[in-house]
């Protein structure tokens, strides 16, 4: 039974499930057709990359591919600590795309400005991840950005008409289907393509959460990352708070 009003690592399981059930194939941007029964399956990593790693997981065993953005410049996670290297190779060893979440707000506005931060940050990406990023999404998307049909940077965004209007588009944003359930979406009942966002924030947990209750959890598990490396880096820390200063992860 899928639990339309609930997010969990269960239920996103059992949506994707459905969803292949419906005959609805993951599939990339490159080869995404709006009238097929194809569907995008798009992450976009605003908070946390460990929570990506469940998902991909899932996505992983159902012989699904799926694209993750990374954020590169955020306070929420470090792309190039020793976690975050070792989540984003996870990734790609799954067969996951890796793609820019861009945040255009950091920038002067203007297409031109943007363009060239978006083959920039890309650029950074790339020699992250050693191999080319060929997709951009955004974070908190402006509207000049919603429907801007040219590529940026050189690359494909998932704002592009064909991605957006021309086949059907679903957002958990919030931590709620901010456009209805997916099985019950336009799109996905009449037999064309759809562009699925998730956030893994919401969904990395083996039982749901309100989402004020999963953002305080996610504070308290870093702020435990936190005291470790404190503990680790910093003798007067460790010598005042012991080698483990959080405690035990829950």
């Amino acid at each position: 039974m899928i639990e339309k009003a609930s997010f969990s690592a269960h239920s996103y399981k059992n949506l994707l499930s459905a969803l292949a059930e419906a005959r609805f194939v993951s599939v990339g941007y490159e080869d995404a057709e709006p009238k097929k029964r194809h569907m995008i399956l798009r992450h976009d990593l605003d908070m946390s990359l460990d929570a990506a790693l469940v998902m991909a997981d899932i996505e992983a065993e159902l012989g699904m591919r799926a694209n993750y953005f990374v954020l590169l410049r955020t306070e929420m996670y470090n792309p190039w600590s020793k976690a975050g290297r070792s989540a984003i190779r996870q990734l790609r060893e799954m067969g996951h795309e890796i793609g820019l979440h861009f945040d255009a707000s950091l920038y002067p506005s203007g297409n031109g400005l943007i363009d060239a931060a978006v083959a920039e940050e890309c650029e950074a990406l790339e020699a992250l991840v050693g191999a080319p990023v060929t997709t951009v999404s955004f974070h908190r998307p402006v509207k000049l950005l919603q429907g801007y049909p040219h590529k940026l940077g050189g690359r494909i965004h998932a704002y592009q008409p064909r991605f957006f209007y021309e086949m059907g588009y679903c957002s958990d944003s919030r931590g709620a289907w901010f456009h209805g359930h997916p099985l019950d979406h336009p799109a996905v009942v009449e037999g064309r393509a759809i562009q699925l966002l998730t956030h893994p924030i919401w969904w990395a947990r083996s039982t749901p959460l309100e989402p004020v209750d999963a953002l305080d959890r996610f504070r308290i598990e870093r702020d435990q990352i936190l005291a470790r490396s404190l503990a680790e880096n910093c003798d007067p820390y460790r010598d005042a708070y012991g080698d483990d200063p959080a405690g035990p992860s829950n």
